[in-house]
């Protein structure tokens, strides 16, 4: 389905669906996503930029992939030494991830061709075979390159405190009550969930 269309329904969906949704989707105006390519390039990024802020993380992806090749291949990092990857800005721990996820591609452990065929939770299962790739790198991998539009990454502390604030809870809610507050958003709880952190950008919500 077009995505454009896509976005129309999930708007109309979380406006009629949840008040307070309608009103923060108010403040915030157009949904914006930038989506990538569910690739091996994509879940290389990820690693790379995990715990960095925005300007260090283009910073030192830039310098990785001018060593690398862009887009970043198995071969492109397996070429690398670890004294050239930590030369980049990559920490020791980052590097180790980063040629794990060479290797198990390499060898066909990890197939992103498949990735399209399979469901959520086979999709985590599948990327979490890889150091360094948990459940919250999976489900942003599903968000913004596999375009899923109905996830929740119970795991992002963004999502948790946007919805303690919009939702007045007095502490960050847990995963259930996380599942709770956003079953009415189904099966649109990725746009949903751009909204709340987009929301905490703005001054006036």
């Amino acid at each position: 389905m077009n995505i454009v269309v896509t976005m129309r329904k999930a708007i109309f969906h979380l406006k009629k669906s949840d008040p307070i949704m309608r009103a923060i989707i108010e403040r915030v105006g157009p949904c914006l996503i930038e989506f990538g390519e569910p690739t091996f390039h994509s879940l290389a990024e990820a690693i790379i930029y995990q715990q960095l802020n925005g300007k260090a993380a283009v910073t030192i992806f830039k310098r990785f992939t001018d060593a690398a090749g862009t887009p970043v291949t198995p071969e492109g990092i397996l070429k690398l030494s670890l004294q050239q990857m930590r030369a980049v800005g990559l920490s020791k721990q980052k590097s180790s991830y980063l040629l794990d996820l060479a290797a198990k591609t390499q060898s066909g452990l990890l197939n992103f061709e498949k990735l399209t065929d399979m469901e959520e939770a086979e999709v985590i299962e599948h990327l979490t075979q890889v150091k360094g790739v948990g459940v919250w790198t999976a489900h942003m991998f599903l968000m913004f390159t596999m375009r899923r539009p109905d996830v929740l990454p119970t795991g992002d502390y963004g999502i948790q405190v946007a919805m303690k604030k919009h939702y007045r809870k007095r502490k960050l809610p847990k995963p259930k009550d996380m599942e709770k507050i956003a079953r009415p958003w189904s099966p649109y709880r990725s746009v949903a969930c751009w909204y709340l952190w987009r929301s905490m950008d703005i001054k006036t919500v």
